[in-house]
């Protein structure tokens, strides 16, 4: 059977954007529901230079219901944001550099580390699933390709807020909430998978640890649902809770 031909997205974001991790139950979901159809490309778009802000940390997890744990950059702001898209797209000439952008952000937003080093960005490859070669990637840290890269991602994404799904020609904010994500994929000339839907452990299986307001999205798991699921689960040792500033971060037991 010949490939089927998927569907290029470009996605706008950056490791230390708190609307990014906002994002995440969509972009789960997205995957999720359409599978392997999809081929999502990652442009890091930048801070600008600005700060990490703790008060729109706060405002992206109040309204997606992610948690966040600010306390890190209020006591000690990282000396800069840019190296961590610098490691993305250093990861990017070996593999995917999908997983390895989520465990940032997880580092980030919820475990209270600054990734602002070459030795706390390869610290978080090591963790990342699957695994990376970190003598290559130490390399890569210090050679031109990953900068050029970089550089080619902040004039691609100059102008545009964070995050954005880009379906040929057609933008979405990110912050428009997942059905205008799905009908943007829709149009673009694919469809959902049959199989889509996964249940509390598959999805943990498929994605690795996930928060609750995850878990609902992909699930389809509305209100107290999620939460109910998933501690039932817990009483029977089948997932684990690590308890998050605002929640938990779920983890297969």
């Amino acid at each position: 059977m010949a490939d089927v031909e998927k569907l290029a997205l470009t996605y706008y974001t950056d490791p230390w954007c708190p609307w990014s991790w906002a994002a995440e139950p969509s972009l789960r979901r997205l995957q999720a529901e359409f599978g392997d159809t999809l081929a999502i490309g990652f442009v890091i778009g930048g801070l600008g230079g600005a700060a990490p802000d703790p008060r729109e940390w706060l405002e992206a997890g109040a309204q997606s219901g992610m948690p966040v744990d600010p306390r890190a950059v209020m006591a000690s702001p990282p000396a800069a944001t840019q190296p961590a898209g610098l490691a993305v797209k250093a990861v990017a000439e070996q593999a995917d550099p999908g997983p390895y952008l989520r465990r940032l952000r997880e580092a980030i937003f919820v475990e209270r580390r600054t990734p602002d080093r070459g030795d706390a960005l390869l610290e978080l490859a090591r963790d990342t699933t699957p695994e990376l070669d970190l003598g290559r990637l130490r390399i890569a840290f210090g050679s031109h390709g990953p900068l050029e890269a970089l550089g080619s991602d902040l004039e691609r994404a100059r102008g545009r807020s964070l995050p954005t799904l880009e379906v040929g020609a057609t933008a979405v904010d990110g912050r428009a909430g997942y059905d205008a994500w799905r009908a943007a994929v829709i149009a673009g000339g694919t469809e959902p998978v049959e199989d889509g839907r996964l249940d509390v452990e598959g999805m943990l299986r498929r994605f690795g640890p996930a928060t609750t307001a995850e878990v609902a999205a992909v699930c389809d798991l509305p209100g107290p649902r999620a939460p109910a699921e998933l501690w039932r689960r817990a009483l029977e040792w089948r997932v684990r809770p690590e308890a998050v500033l605002g929640g938990q971060l779920w983890h297969l037991a």
